[in-house]
């Protein structure tokens, strides 16, 4: 069960952690060595906890306006190859006869795709996931609503279906609280559109540049409660403070999506390290010139920190 595409597979995976206690981690990746800093975090956490078929989702965008992941795995830009060769490279890490991860559970998932602009993946591409963000929250709710029931009609009996009912913010700007008709919406929204998953507005901030974003908690519950089960899923994760990345599943949230702090950190520490060899790269010393070694810090510092919060969505409680 390393590498999982098997929509019931999943789904019992995510329900066992919600019967636990715990929120499903989710870990964005445009990159080879970001894929494997997931893989490597919760297989470290699992050795040190002795969890069996630890679950993670692996996640990347195709090509969504804020952040084209997809595009960014190769030098070509393309965002079919970035998508399958990703995949691919997970199921070689997670699952292939001799991979070193494969006590991981790795479920694959497209983000953040866009019912125009990723037609492809959403549909030529259900064979390599797990589950699928269809998002349509650019358009006006009513087509939104629409256009989401068709999907899940088309492909819910092969992948599961995060829906979102409208925009969440992006960057560091400020976003004023909905009212309480945001409930009803949503009320209104599963019920129709048949969703497993809703993205919803939590008062977190995508790619936020720091900490400083409020978790609407009581929202959440109310959510929760009015939906009649826990199916929320966090974005915006890195805008919240580590205290902040607790006791989500309590409030109905059962998937956290995060990466941008992950990457941004995980950079910055490279970088740092990179400038520590200054003097063996102009010397030509080949291992301090040669990538792997930036890469290696990237993969290493990112695992840190996706341990850390592992640690924080309740994972030890998945221990045998």
């Amino acid at each position: 069960m390393a590498f999982v595409t098997d929509k019931n597979e999943a789904k019992s995976l995510i329900d066992h952690a919600v019967s636990r206690g715990v929120c499903t981690a989710l870990f964005c990746t445009a990159s080879f060595w970001n894929t494997e800093a997931i893989l490597r975090a919760a297989d470290n956490f699992a050795c040190k906890y002795r969890i069996r078929n630890i679950p993670v989702v692996v996640a990347m965008t195709s090509n969504y306006s804020h952040m084209a992941q997809a595009r960014r795995v190769t030098h070509s830009g393309d965002d079919r190859t970035g998508l399958r060769a990703i995949m691919e490279y997970c199921r070689i890490l997670s699952a292939d006869a001799h991979a070193p991860y494969t006590n991981v559970a790795a479920m694959t998932h497209l983000d953040h795709a866009d019912p125009a602009l990723d037609t492809w993946a959403l549909t030529e591409c259900t064979d390599l996931l797990s589950s699928v963000m269809f998002d349509a929250q650019a358009y006006p709710y009513e087509d939104n609503l629409r256009m989401t029931k068709d999907y899940v009609s088309r492909y819910g009996d092969k992948v599961l279906i995060e829906g979102i009912i409208e925009g969440l913010a992006v960057g560091d700007g400020q976003k004023a609280l909905q009212s309480d008709a945001y409930i009803d919406k949503a009320i209104r929204f599963v019920k129709e559109t048949g969703v497993d998953f809703l993205v919803a507005d939590l008062g977190t901030e995508q790619q936020a540049s720091g900490t400083g974003a409020v978790y609407l908690k009581d929202r959440a519950i109310g959510l929760t409660r009015a939906l009649g089960r826990p199916m929320l899923v966090l974005h915006g994760t890195s805008s919240l403070k580590d205290e902040d990345i607790k006791n989500f599943s309590g409030d109905g949230v059962i998937r956290v999506n995060m990466w941008t702090r992950i990457v941004r950190e995980a950079g910055q520490y490279a970088a740092k390290r990179l400038v520590e060899r200054i003097e063996q790269i102009r010397s030509g010393d080949f291992e301090a010139c040669e990538a792997m070694a930036y890469t290696n810090d990237n993969i290493e510092k990112a695992a840190e920190i996706m341990e850390g919060v592992l640690g924080s969505l309740g994972y030890a409680k998945l221990a045998d």
